[in-house]
């Protein structure tokens, strides 16, 4: 359990500048304790060759955002305490925070994820809210992300018996305004949850983070209409990845709302038409095809060796690194230095803003990181 003031260290470490969640895991790898890795942030990030002071959260800022976040009803879960969504800890870039507001307890129910188009047809709403009644009625939490369309329809289907909205924005920011009605009825029926700071309005980035956790939270994913280049094919692609199972319902190939969902089924994912469908599809017999990721292994303290060799072997994998983005393990192979010490250089490079971390494992160094660094 972790002690109040180790809560509020880690919350200013995730707030801190450069510091994502893979950064984050690597810091208590490196430190052990958050309130340690805040310590030593301003000598990674003048080791990795930034001149100007890199920003850590104040901790008054990080008091005034659990207070707001008190205030309004919600509560705050870190990465490795009980109330965690176990289904998260296993992603490499689990959110080491998370707000909820609302219901909580929902999270104890196994939990499938409807996403679809926001200009969905009224025939693919209607299939929405009838499977996501379906699905809680069979005791299962159904996640979505709040959207118009296909996701409004999945949370009001499925708002008596347990639905949860991952949001893009602040945990308090209703997005889009059109849906506050629901948000209202998530905050009091439902469960609302976010990773990123209370009061943070949504931008386009956060989306693709968001779909992550949708998908991270859930044993599948639903697709019920969506065009080929859409965000609910992004939720399908992190499902994949992640070893959970790919739902889609077909549609008319002359409507482009479907193109995405008949995509997907010539690539391989389960065709649903049905609430039976889903139910066979999820279950543990129907899903040995799949290769859920494994338990994420705990933080391992950096040794004084590999962080001699992360020294010396800096410029060589400076070298490899370009604005592409390219997988840690290549340049592992590439560089002939140990995993452990290129975990090391990669970090330093990071805090200091030159190195951008993509998902899969891969890394990019940042175009204009002279001027981010202060060099």
């Amino acid at each position: 359990m972790l002690s109040e003031a180790e809560r509020l260290a880690c919350l200013r470490l995730i707030r801190s500048e450069y510091v994502g969640p893979v950064t984050y895991r690597h810091l208590l790898g490196r430190f052990g304790t958050a309130e340690a890795a805040l310590a030593g942030l301003p000598a990674l990030a003048r080791k990795g060759g930034r001149r100007r002071p890199i920003r850590i959260c104040p901790q008054p800022e990080a008091e005034r955002e659990l207070e707001s976040l008190s205030v309004v009803g919600g509560r705050m879960v870190m990465l490795g305490e009980m109330a965690y969504p176990a289904a998260l800890e296993a992603l490499e870039d689990a959110p080491p925070v998370l707000s909820l507001l609302g219901r909580d307890e929902a999270l104890s129910s196994p939990a499938v994820a409807i996403v679809g188009a926001r200009n969905a047809s009224a025939n693919a709403c209607r299939f929405a809210e009838t499977l996501a009644r379906g699905l809680g009625e069979a005791e299962h939490l159904v996640v979505s992300g709040l959207a118009r369309g296909i996701d409004a329809a999945a949370h009001r289907g499925a708002l008596a018996t347990g639905t949860l909205a991952v949001l893009a924005g602040g945990v308090d920011v209703v997005y889009p305004p059109q849906n506050r009605g629901l948000y209202e009825d998530m905050r009091e029926q439902g469960l609302l949850l976010s990773e990123v700071p209370f009061g943070t309005q949504p931008q386009a980035r956060h989306f693709p983070r968001r779909n992550r956790l949708i998908s991270g939270l859930s044993k599948g994913v639903v697709v019920v209409e969506a065009a080929l280049r859409s965000g609910s094919l992004i939720t399908a692609r992190f499902a994949a990845d992640q070893g959970r199972e790919v739902m889609a319902v077909p549609g008319s190939p002359l409507d482009p709302r479907a193109k995405g969902c008949n995509s997907l089924i010539k690539q391989g994912a389960t065709l649903i038409d049905s609430l039976e469908d889903v139910l066979q599809a999820i279950t543990p017999e129907a899903r040995l095809g799949t290769r859920p990721l494994p338990p994420q292994a705990p933080p391992v303290l950096a040794d004084a060796a590999a962080e001699e060799e992360a020294e010396s072997g800096k410029a060589r994998l400076l070298e490899l690194l370009g604005p592409s983005p390219v997988a840690v393990d290549e340049l592992v192979r590439r560089c002939h230095l140990s995993a452990a010490a290129v975990s090391v250089a990669l970090l330093e490079l990071e805090l200091a803003g030159r190195l951008e971390r993509h998902p899969g494992a891969r890394v990019s160094l940042v175009l204009d990181a002279k001027a981010d660094a202060g060099l």
